[in-house]
């Protein structure tokens, strides 16, 4: 029997609309017995508290969709919904998806499809509509013969009046970090001798980020890597104490990395990416600071990707509730951050010239929500482009990244010398 997934979409449609649900249904329910080997192999090599989803089928139209994936014990679920944009999240325990990306490809009601870990302990599945849809059916039951279980969704259109009841219905609530804003919560004082850096590598866990045109290479280990790096170097400097918003893979929401640098009574916060381009020629790190309008088209399409982040999560966006304008002392420690953002990204620029490739015009902005903290200095850097072969390889190369970060301490050095002058 083939599998429904392997036919052409045009077919697809065309049985599901003579068969109907029922016969759909059936069909992507059955195991897919011929990965089950592969999957015990993948368990020998992973945790024994590790799930395992060794296979996933996916089919529907755009007014019902079903997915099924399958795994090796019965997996306990979460299911919830979030608006803008339009989202069903199914959250699992720990996982390894050990299925091949192409098994899982958006369909139907759904227009993106991501799956991966939050943490040491949870993985998600964050089902993107291209029109509103609830679950009418999400339940895990075992496969036949007795070899793993599978979860089966059953997605289906509703108006959107339907999912907007959904949305404020339900029983959940962001967590204190995604609910907190950056304007209220308390900042750690730290010593007075002690300048903290807070080192974020960006992206993480579910959200890989870009990836490597030649290698494959996720964005998130890269940053991760570096960010490793560049901690083990500041850590020995008298005077700095580096903190860093990860140093697993995880996922974490834009505004909990804001949160936890504040938290941590952070000086100075350095996001560390390595994003692609559409342009493959174009090569060299970049500095970014926040800036409500973009300083060109480039810098506002990497600030929107960069703030997909909390999209491909299945984070609740923040609504945007500035303080009012009335609050000078905010509005004057705002400018004075800024103002800060621009002396390290001065410093970096200046420390990288000559040694590494920068792009041209390397001191940029765009409304990038990661630097959004009003009393921290925050920069962005990009240290290259994996969409760019040459770029790549730098950024793969232990020499280069020893270099990179030995020249982002000398800038964090430049950057500190006003401040230790007049005795800071």
């Amino acid at each position: 029997m083939r599998r429904l997934s392997a036919l052409p979409a045009g077919r697809k449609l065309a049985l599901w609309s003579r068969i109907g649900w029922t016969s759909v249904a059936l069909a992507l329910a059955l195991p897919v017995l011929a990965t089950t080997h592969h999957a015990h192999a993948v368990t020998a090599e992973l945790r024994d508290d590790l799930l395992v989803a060794y296979g996933a089928r996916i089919a529907g139209d755009e007014a019902r969709t079903r997915i099924v994936l399958d795994f090796d014990r019965a997996p306990t679920i979460e299911t919830r919904y979030i608006a803008n944009p339009d989202r069903i999240v199914v959250d699992l325990p720990a996982t390894a998806f050990a299925f091949a990306e192409a098994d899982l490809q958006a369909t139907g009601l759904f227009k993106d499809i991501r799956y991966g870990s939050m943490d040491a302990t949870s993985a998600r599945l964050v089902l993107t509509a291209a029109r509103p849809a609830r679950l009418a059916k999400a339940e895990v039951m075992p496969n036949e013969g007795g070899s793993g279980y599978r979860l089966v969704l059953d997605a289906e259109l509703v108006p959107e009046q339907d999912f907007a009841a959904l949305v404020s219905g339900q029983a959940w609530a962001r967590s204190a970090t995604d609910a907190a804003t950056t304007a209220t919560v308390p900042v750690a004082v730290p010593a007075a001798d002690e300048f903290v850096i807070a080192i974020d590598a960006g992206h993480g866990g579910i959200d890989a980020g870009a990836t490597g045109a030649s290698t494959k290479t996720p964005e998130k280990d890269i940053t991760l890597a570096f960010a490793k790096i560049l901690h083990d170097k500041l850590k020995d400097l008298p005077g700095i104490r580096p903190v860093m918003t990860r140093d697993t893979d995880k996922f974490l929401s834009l505004s909990e990395r804001v949160l936890i640098s504040r938290q941590k009574g952070a000086d100075l916060l350095i996001s560390l990416h390595a994003d692609t381009l559409r342009q493959a020629d174009i090569r060299g790190a970049t500095v970014y600071t926040i800036s409500d309008k973009a300083s060109d088209h480039m810098a506002a399409q990497l600030a929107e990707r960069e703030n997909f982040s909390d999209t491909i999560g299945g984070v609740e966006l923040p609504t945007e509730t500035e303080p009012e304008v009335g609050d000078i002392l905010l509005d004057l420690t705002r400018r004075e951050t800024q103002a800060f953002s621009i002396s390290m990204a001065q410093a970096v620029v200046g420390s990288f010239e000559g040694q590494i490739s920068l792009i041209n015009n390397p001191h940029r902005h765009a409304g990038f929500r990661v630097l959004q903290a009003p009393d921290v200095p925050s920069i962005l850097l990009e240290l290259g482009f994996l969409s760019n072969k040459d770029d790549e390889k730098l950024l793969l190369d232990p020499v280069w990244r020893e270099k990179v970060a030995d020249l982002l301490v000398e800038a964090i050095k430049r950057y500190r010398q006003p401040e230790l002058a007049n005795g800071g």
